[in-house]
């Protein structure tokens, strides 16, 4: 059998998960929002830092990243929509149910690790990058995906899916996939706005009780995170394995990880549309804060792609932890305003 979906708009993004929700919101819901609007929404940023200095395994044994886990179901609460996302040990079983869904006309929300994709060229695992399902070829062993880099779907091969969705890594996504149980949007657009900056703000500010997963991993939360990577950065020059660190690093923060610059800029379009909805949700300077805060951000991973030159010299690392630190105070400012405004 040969399936595909092809009344489901594709538009490039800069997110995986907010682009990803954007197009499922159109389709389902006729809710045509810009990806900034999703990805605020959805309260999407956060940070926390994973620090395994002292763990004898391997991997990467610092870094920052900084999404929450639950962006796309947080996203759906907000909207008053009745979104839902489950796992499935099972393999066989869960491509089944996930077939099945695309033979019903139903593009399905996935999760997998990127680095099995075989359509994209990722050196490293990275679990959780979200795509959507359109469509499949049993006979080719074929599937077909809504990702954010192009408007027409990607063809990726059914194998390549299937260990992506179920990595044999610590951090596998466990075949991780979403559905629209109802449609209709229960909540204005101003409120969900609101509820979602309050989120965002007490995330960043006090995370106590956000996160488990990754506090349950040792993982420092919010502010508070940055802070820590940026004390810890000017320290790793020293090891035997900064270039690894370095290499990792450089670009998780700004682009698939943290998504430093990116994200934050995704966050200041949002806060400005916000404004627009409702001044007294906003104040007027935070848009520009947040775009300052992305600014040091893609600062901090410039230094460390110069470190991966001379990952043992300490200027670079030094200099991205200076710029982490910055972010840092940035972003309390910022999330104290927003806390502030929205009570």
């Amino acid at each position: 059998m040969r399936k595909l979906i092809e009344d489901y708009r594709i538009t490039p993004g800069d997110h995986c998960g907010s682009a990803s929700m954007r197009g499922l919101l159109d389709f389902y819901c006729g809710l045509e929002l810009p990806e900034p609007v999703v990805f605020g929404l959805g309260a999407g940023l956060a940070s926390f830092f994973i620090d395994r200095r002292e763990d004898p395994g391997p991997g990467i044994k610092v870094m920052l990243a900084g999404r929450t886990a639950t962006l796309e179901l947080d996203l759906g609460r907000h909207l008053g929509i009745d979104y839902r996302e489950k796992t499935e040990q099972d393999d066989d079983e869960a491509w089944r149910l996930v077939r099945e869904e695309v033979i019903a006309g139903r593009p399905t929300m996935l999760a997998g690790d990127i680095f099995y994709l075989d359509y994209r060229d990722y050196k490293v695992n990275f679990p959780s990058h979200r795509f959507v399902l359109v469509g499949f070829d049993d006979e080719a062993e074929q599937v077909f995906i809504a990702d954010r880099i192009r408007d027409v779907p990607e063809t990726c091969s059914l194998g390549a899916v299937r260990t992506s969705r179920n990595a044999p890594t610590p951090m596998s996504d466990q075949n991780r996939w979403g559905r629209f149980h109802e449609t209709s949007v229960g909540s204005e657009l101003r409120d969900a706005a609101e509820t979602a900056i309050r989120q965002c703000a007490r995330d960043m500010l006090d995370p106590s009780g956000t996160e488990s997963a990754a506090r349950a991993a040792g993982a420092v939360l919010g502010i508070a995170a940055n802070r820590a990577y940026a004390e810890a950065l000017p320290t790793l020059a020293d090891r035997d394995d900064a270039l690894e660190i370095a290499s990792f690093n450089a670009p998780c923060i700004e682009k698939f990880g943290n998504g430093g610059g990116n994200f934050r800029r995704l966050y200041a379009g949002f806060l400005e549309w916000a404004r627009e909805l409702d001044p007294k949700l906003v104040p007027a300077d935070a848009p520009a804060r947040c775009t300052e805060a992305a600014n040091a951000w893609t600062a901090a991973s410039a230094a460390l792609f110069l470190a991966t030159d001379a990952p043992n010299d300490p200027k670079h690392w030094s200099e991205a932890g200076a710029q982490v630190a910055r972010a840092a105070e940035i972003e309390e400012a910022l999330f104290r305003s927003l806390a502030e405004t929205v009570g």
